[in-house]
């Protein structure tokens, strides 16, 4: 004999509903990052921008990939201590705070890296490094302050950005690098 299954009413659903809000909440307050997250982000990001601007002021293209290898790998490492730390994955964490798709991390990622490159270009290797600094800095406090945002308001910052669109900014970055470095 089958039974039926059991209709929630609107008080339990309720219920529920706050019961897993209030769980929510709780697990964001108890998310940590691994020590040196954000620096260790950081400073791989400086390492790509002036890698980047060295490989195509410099004539050297393989220096971009060099900073594009350092940067997958401390990515790697970290979002693999984030997990082994939480046990969880955010939803948006990787996206927004490793790969710099919040708006912060993209904006001055951008401009970092137009100046380090124009810096290069004239053969001003101090300020390419400055501005990879400042580029790298920036990406670090923008992760930091997403953390922040996720903490207070875990349901609106849970969605990071689809694995289509991502793809479709990767492809258009590697043709971008292409068109830049055979034309160097």
């Amino acid at each position: 004999m089958e039974s039926k299954p059991h209709r929630p009413t609107a008080t339990e659903a309720s219920a529920a509903l706050l019961d897993a809000e209030v769980a929510r909440a709780r697990l964001a307050d108890h998310i940590v990052t691994p020590s040196w997250f954000f620096a260790s982000i950081g400073v791989a990001i400086a390492v790509q921008i002036a890698t980047t601007a060295a490989g195509l002021g410099g004539d050297a293209p393989r220096l971009i990939a060099g900073g594009l290898a350092v940067f997958a790998a401390v990515a790697g490492i970290q979002l693999a201590r984030f997990r082994r730390a939480n046990g969880v994955w955010l939803g948006g964490f990787a996206s927004r705070v490793v790969l710099g798709t919040a708006t912060a991390a993209s904006v001055t990622y951008a401009l970092a890296l137009a100046a380090a490159i124009w810096a290069a270009y004239g053969d001003r290797w101090w300020l390419m490094a400055l501005w990879s600094a400042v580029g790298g800095a920036a990406y670090a406090l923008s992760g930091g302050r997403w953390m922040q945002s996720y903490r207070g308001d875990p349901a609106a910052h849970a969605r990071g950005e689809s694995l289509a669109w991502l793809a479709l900014m990767l492809a258009a970055g590697i043709s971008g690098l292409v068109v830049l470095v055979l034309n160097a």
